[in-house]
């Protein structure tokens, strides 16, 4: 498949199955193919595709490794565009999806005869996370002629993602392509109300840019607008916003390194609600979260590589 740098990623699947950690060495090669030289202008080499080798043997597989509560996988790119290097139409509904639209395909034993056509999956990794739609299989147990573009058979172990899944995720262009994974399953939870405020609520810090084009996507729920990340500005989980109760209003935040913070309540984080386009497909909010604006961070003095995810205590000021 393509070739860049791994990094790890949490990924959660809407289905039911919950068994123990599983490596993609529990399934079996079912055989292997020999690869044949694509003809002249075939074999769409965009995403840095590979393209078949003559003679070169290739595994192919019937399964994929079960899928459990940590199930390791391999997130890779693709286009999904007419004319891009899935080759033709999504399987699943015999059309061709936008590099804008947050669709993947996933390797044969685990697209499992298209059980898991149209439905979504939760990808969460790099401090962000994303609902993709399974759009189409990823070929395990075929490759290297005309219907699979001269492309090798998929490995067992792919979720193959457009370009808006990457994004979602925050991975810089130059390093889009291959990146290690963990299949978990989990329905998302969503919550209307949160742990009761006292003098000292503990909360998880997260992060989020509310400037225009940041991951916080819309202008604020408070003031209609967005704020720099200079400006000390934070959301309050669904429960704790109560109703925009706290608009505006300040609140101490106390991290675990010692250090303290006043920053301003601006928009809500949406516990009750998510994974669709008002919420840029990202999933509903836990009921404990603080989310922060890099000047908060800063002002707590948390080492740039470590912002993301703190346990923090927090009151109204």
């Amino acid at each position: 498949m393509k070739n860049l740098a791994s990094a790890i990623i949490f990924i959660f699947l809407f289905v039911v199955q919950s068994v123990a950690v599983v490596e993609a060495a529990t399934c079996n090669p079912s055989g292997d193919i020999k690869g044949k030289k694509p003809p002249p202008g075939q074999c769409n080499r965009e995403n840095d595709s590979d393209c078949c080798v003559q003679n070169k043997r290739y595994p192919i597989y019937k399964c994929s490794p079960p899928v459990s509560d940590h199930t390791k996988a391999t997130l890779t790119l693709n286009s999904f565009q007419k004319g891009g290097d899935g080759g033709g139409p999504s399987e699943c509904d015999n059309q061709y999806h936008p590099d804008d639209e947050p669709v993947v395909a996933l390797s044969t034993g685990w697209f499992d005869n298209r059980s898991r056509c149209l439905k979504y999956i939760n990808i969460h990794g790099n401090g962000k996370s994303v609902r993709a739609k399974v759009v189409d299989e990823c070929d395990s147990t075929m490759g290297c002629d005309s219907d699979h573009d001269y492309q090798p058979p998929c490995a067992n172990d792919v979720v193959d993602a457009s370009k808006a899944v990457w994004e979602a995720l925050g991975v810089p262009e130059d390093q889009r392509g291959e990146m290690d994974l963990f299949l978990v399953d989990s329905t998302p939870i969503t919550y209307r109300c949160s742990p009761p405020v006292a003098n000292q609520t503990k909360a998880t810090l997260t992060l989020n840019s509310f400037e225009k084009g940041g991951d916080g996507s819309s202008p604020s729920k408070c003031d209609g607008r967005y704020h720099s990340d200079d400006e000390t500005v934070v959301a309050l989980s669904t429960g704790w916003f109560n109703h925009r109760s706290r608009c505006l209003k300040f609140i101490n935040i106390h991290g675990s390194n010692g250090e303290n913070v006043k920053a301003k309540v601006v928009d809500e984080c949406d516990s009750a609600n998510g994974c669709d386009s008002h919420h840029d497909y990202q999933p509903p909010c836990g009921n404990h979260v603080v989310v922060a604006s890099m000047a908060v961070w800063k002002a707590l003095k948390v080492p740039v590589n470590q912002w993301g995810d703190m346990d923090i205590y927090w009151s109204d000021a």
